[in-house]
């Protein structure tokens, strides 16, 4: 099994200076160029403040956002108490095949639309006596998380570094002007919210509320689409001060003024009224001046260098976990947007996709950390007052994908803000189970908020019921409880935290669970999210019963519900009652096209091209159908992968990478990630593609940076079939490469080599110890590991 030691070390020593020579070369987004839009500017983050940075050169515009600013208040669970009494009904007409009307009744088991996260506001820097601009270069170093601008103007040198800092709660601005004139300057704050700017004690400061409620967007032709409550909104405020300046400071109304400076620091603290999803923010809120004032005050003891390394120090901790070489292609030399334009017509550039899996760890290093809330729809990046799909929490896909690849990221903690919301939903969704479906446990559906809403959405009727009113969306996340575990085989965390909570979703499900005419245990009612089936009769419809989808989901809680029980030895009659309704679940079911069903029936989508691929999720992000397991299953995967084409929008590009990878067909998830680096500019209605600052588009969702990261992480490693597999789904166009420090279940971080696609080096840490299966191509081995220990291992 293990080769000379003195090999290793050779290969040891190739593999560090290798993997540190691309880390060097592809660690940083720059540009020739200012940004012209949000989704061209450069994001920050230190997990609550969020800030776009455009590196303008006469203005500057800092785009800012802060993680609780959201509209609305603690949701009411109990909005529609009735909606129970229509369950019966439903169900009947269900199982009479009478569709058109489960459809007109489910409009009955509904209640409000969820809240809307909200921007903040921006600030401006505005400079004077810039002109004629030559040697402009702005750049996001994401190994330090630093955005930064240079550029040269009338014999002047002017930088700009920009930092989100997470040990001081700021967001630092430094800029020096190095040659034959000095700074001058001036600070104002706007925003689309209530909001006033004012000066006081030399702190610039921009004070409001956020909405009481704004319509979503795609709700644009109703009346009344924002509305404003002084008593029962969140209120904000940021605070601007000079940390440090050798010029002059002076105030006016509404603006900050520094002139005759070769360099002024920035503070810019931020807080809001938030206090918790079950607490009104304006009645019951925080004292957000006082907060804000405390950071403000901290870092006033400070100098910039030391603010500068406590950042880089705290956040080069987590992101150095992980390094990325897929072979230095030597396009570094070309501005990221370039790099992007010519991906399309040359695929040699595989520094740019290591660059985008590791932007999208930095993504969510900057916007998800322990004791603050999960990432919304465009993680904490936000402009506008009325954000697609209201930025929210849609929890049929979007919010689990944020987190795909935390695990394998080595990035763990950063899961926890999602735990934390889980257990909020667990509380409202308590009484949403009982209210709507007379069950116990929790549930939750479609679509949340920071106050964890829980109940269905569609406005009382006004909503169709694939956008609606689908009750899976609490056992999906529940599932991130037990990959948690699998990853960190944190005990006491599984005790504490997960199980109860899983415990909560099995209840409901046991509960939920109906028998069909053959006694098999199916949902209803219920939809397969956001599709619609057409009957062979000719109806085109969205509710039924036993949605593939929803039993896949139900199997994986179920399966994890039963280990974390074992493990914890808890709960033994329940076990038995869970493991005979596992065993009485509707069956998976092959079509006549040698497709997995989507349907109880075997009926055609109305769009067969759809977005979504629910109904394999059984295939990823879950296990019930696997490679080894279940190979007529796999095949009715790839068949159904096939017919809905590898097409889509960013997120639905990124969910097909991950499924390619888990079947194997390297080639085809390669293609699908190809088809996500496609420049925004280019893409035709339906597509997904990039945007020059590599967000995801269009229109802008973080899921698919996110569910992108985790697909090329699940290109090289897995772990779901109950051992390792190195380099599973590996391409052709990936002939050399290394990789450190991704991590496998039972916690053990792994570090690879390949040449022409063969697997040279190989090392395995264990964080925990214990039995570790290891399989390449088609041999395997096994290796008992001690706690903190590192083994090479060769093949």
């Amino acid at each position: 099994m293990f080769n000379s030691f003195k090999t290793y070390i050779c290969l040891f020593l190739l593999f560090i200076s290798s993997a540190c020579f691309a880390q060097q070369q592809d660690l940083k987004l720059w540009y020739t160029q200012p940004a012209e839009k949000f989704v061209d500017a450069l994001p920050l983050g230190n997990g609550s403040l969020g800030a776009m940075v455009y590196g303008g050169t006469q203005t500057e515009r800092l785009s800012l956002n802060e993680s609780t600013l959201w509209g609305g208040a603690p949701v009411d669970p109990n909005m529609n108490p009735n909606a129970k009494n229509y369950l019966g009904l439903i169900r009947e007409a269900l199982f009479q095949e009478n569709y058109k009307k489960a459809d007109s009744l489910m409009r009955f088991m509904q209640g409000s639309y969820s809240e809307s996260y909200a921007p903040l506001g921006n600030l401006f820097l505005d400079f004077k006596n810039i002109k004629d601009v030559s040697a402009y270069r702005r750049e996001l170093d994401i190994q330090n998380a630093i955005a930064k601008t240079v550029f040269t103007s009338d014999e002047t040198v002017y930088t700009r570094e920009v930092f989100a800092s997470h040990p001081n709660q700021l967001i630092v601005i430094r800029i020096t002007a190095k040659g034959k004139n000095k700074l001058d300057f001036a600070c104002r704050f706007n925003s689309l919210l209530k909001a006033k700017s004012l000066v006081s004690n030399q702190v610039l400061s921009l004070n409001g509320r956020s909405l009481s409620h704004k319509e979503k967007d795609f709700r644009s032709h109703l009346p009344s689409t924002i509305v404003f409550d002084d008593e029962n909104t969140m209120r904000f405020t940021a605070l601007l001060k000079v940390l440090k300046t050798d010029g002059m400071q002076k105030t006016g109304d509404t603006s900050l003024i520094i002139s005759n400076a070769t360099e002024a620091v920035l503070l810019l603290s931020i807080a809001t009224s938030y206090n918790g999803p079950d607490k009104n923010p304006a009645t019951d809120g925080k004292d957000e001046k006082a907060i804000a004032q405390t950071y403000l005050t901290k870092a006033q003891q400070q100098t910039y260098t030391g603010i500068l390394l406590q950042h880089t120090k705290d956040f080069r901790k987590y992101f150095n976990r992980v390094k990325l070489n897929l072979g230095y292609s030597g396009a570094g030399n070309l501005n990221t947007a370039a790099r992007l334009n010519k991906f399309t017509i040359d695929k040699s550039d595989n520094g740019l996709i290591a660059l985008y899996y590791q932007y999208s760890r930095y993504l969510l290093l900057s916007s998800s950390r322990p004791g603050g809330v999960p990432n919304n729809l465009q993680g904490i990046w936000n402009e506008a007052i009325r954000p697609p799909w209201a930025s929210n929490y849609t929890t049929n896909i979007n919010l689990q994908m944020n987190y795909w690849g935390a695990e394998t990221g080595n990035l763990p903690e950063m899961h926890q803000p999602l735990f934390d919301f889980i257990a909020s939903l667990a509380k409202t969704g308590t009484v949403t189970a009982k209210n709507y479906y007379n069950a116990s446990g929790w549930v939750a559906h479609h679509n949340s908020d920071i106050w964890a809403m829980s109940n269905p959405v569609g406005a009382f009727g006004k909503g169709i019921p694939i956008w609606s009113t689908w009750s899976m969306g609490g056992n999906w996340l529940s599932t991130h409880l037990w990959e948690h575990y699998a990853f960190t085989h944190d005990k006491i965390y599984l005790e504490k935290l997960a199980y109860p909570l899983m415990k909560g979703a099995v209840q409901f499900c046991m509960d939920f669970l109906v028998s069909d005419k053959n006694g098999n245990l199916v949902t209803a009612p219920t939809i397969s999210p956001e599709n619609i089936y057409v009957t062979d009769k000719g109806y085109k419809g969205q509710t039924l019963y036993g949605a593939t989808a929803d039993l896949a989901i139900i199997r994986e809680l179920f399966a994890d519900f039963l280990q974390a029980a074992t493990i914890l030895n808890k709960d033994t009659a329940m076990q038995l009652s869970v493991k005979i309704a596992l065993a009485k679940l509707y069956a998976y079911q092959i079509g006549k096209g040698g497709n997995l069903q989507e349907w109880y029936h075997d009926w055609k989508d109305e769009e067969p091209t759809h977005r979504h691929v629910s109904h394999l999720f059984a295939a990823y992000p879950g296990s019930s159908i696997t490679l080894d397991r279940t190979p007529k299953l796999v095949e009715a995967v790839k068949k159904t992968l096939e017919m809905r084409t590898n097409e889509g929008q960013g997120w639905a590009l990124a969910w097909r990478i991950n499924l390619w990878a888990r079947l194997g067909k390297s080639e085809l998830a390669y293609e699908a990630l190809k088809k996500l680096f496609r420049p925004a500019s280019m893409l035709k209605a339906g597509e997904g593609g990039t945007y020059p600052n590599l967000l995801c588009a269009s229109p802008f969702q973080i899921d698919g940076n996110y569910g992108g990261g985790a697909g090329i992480a699940e290109m090289l490693v897995q772990s779901h079939q109950g051992y390792i597999e190195l380099l599973p789904a590996l391409p052709l166009e990936w002939p050399d490469g290394s990789f450190s420090g991704l991590v496998a279940r039972g916690g053990f971080e792994i570090s690879a080599k390949w040449q022409t696609g063969k697997l040279i080096f190989l090392e395995i840490f264990a964080k925990q110890g214990g039995s570790c299966r290891l399989r390449y191509r088609t041999s395997f081995k096994t290796l008992d590991t001690e706690k903190g220990r590192r083994y090479r291992i060769r093949f």
